[in-house]
């Protein structure tokens, strides 16, 4: 199983912090065990995005003992479905992926496009993975409304609809040899301990973001293991330094 992470900022993560990919690493690591399957995490980025000049250009993990191999990822501060489309095909060739783990949208709906036009990105983005690989399978995580949500009635409905547009997507594209999965967004997600911005995760969010996908995975396809539960009520305490408050609606 080679496996890539693709999303926005609450993927890529920015200095200082472990990130949900960290999360998912640890969390297979312990479910392969000695005679686990093999796995590899594959992309064409390593880096954290650094607050204090503007780009990806950070490597100060939270945990030093993250191998630099585990690190790799597709992800992007302020890149939504509609900047990943046109490259995944090159970064799936590249990187021989085949199992696509992709949390991305908020940005999309909070700058970019509609839900309309943003679930055909998802479209887009489906059809240009398979070209590079026609047996990729993806389980894709619908948008958590963010801190904006909760005073734009209008943003509030465009990420319920495209979360509808995107079930709608997964249920029509899925398919034996690619199959596409949605994961369950995490329960009762709280903003005040969840994120440390409105929309960033914390700690205890990235565990949060981490057992959705592990969840999912081991549910339909018997990947892994359910996502350790005393694992995902960490406090966002365990996090090295609390990142300084960002745009709330950034992606």
């Amino acid at each position: 199983m080679r496996v890539l992470f693709v999303g926005d900022s609450m993927t890529i993560g920015s200095a200082g912090e472990h990130t949900w990919r960290h999360r998912m690493w640890r969390h297979l690591e312990r479910a392969r065990g000695p005679h686990g399957a093999a796995y590899e995490i594959v992309g064409p980025r390593e880096a954290l995005y650094d607050k204090a000049v503007g780009a990806p250009l950070s490597h100060d993990y939270a945990d030093p003992a993250f191998p630099a191999a585990a690190r790799r990822h597709l992800a992007g501060w302020g890149e939504g479905w509609l900047h990943m489309a046109p490259v995944i095909a090159g970064a799936v060739r590249e990187h021989r992926a085949d199992t696509l783990l992709v949390f991305l949208g908020l940005i999309d709906l909070g700058f970019y496009t509609g839900s309309d036009a943003t679930a055909a990105s998802v479209r887009h983005f489906v059809a240009e993975a398979r070209s590079a690989e026609p047996r990729v399978r993806m389980v894709l995580l619908p948008v958590i409304p963010n801190t904006r949500a909760r005073h734009d009635i209008f943003f509030a409905a465009e990420c319920e609809r495209f979360n509808e547009l995107l079930t709608e997507a997964v249920a029509e594209l899925s398919t034996p040899a690619s199959p596409l999965l949605t994961a369950t967004p995490p329960h009762d997600w709280d903003l005040a301990h969840d994120t440390y911005d409105g929309t960033h995760p914390t700690a205890r969010g990235e565990h949060r973001i981490a057992a959705a996908f592990a969840d999912a995975m081991h549910r339909a396809w018997d990947v892994g293991g359910p996502y350790a539960a005393g694992v995902v009520g960490a406090q966002p305490g365990t996090l090295r330094a609390r990142r300084p408050a960002g745009r709330a609606a950034a992606g």
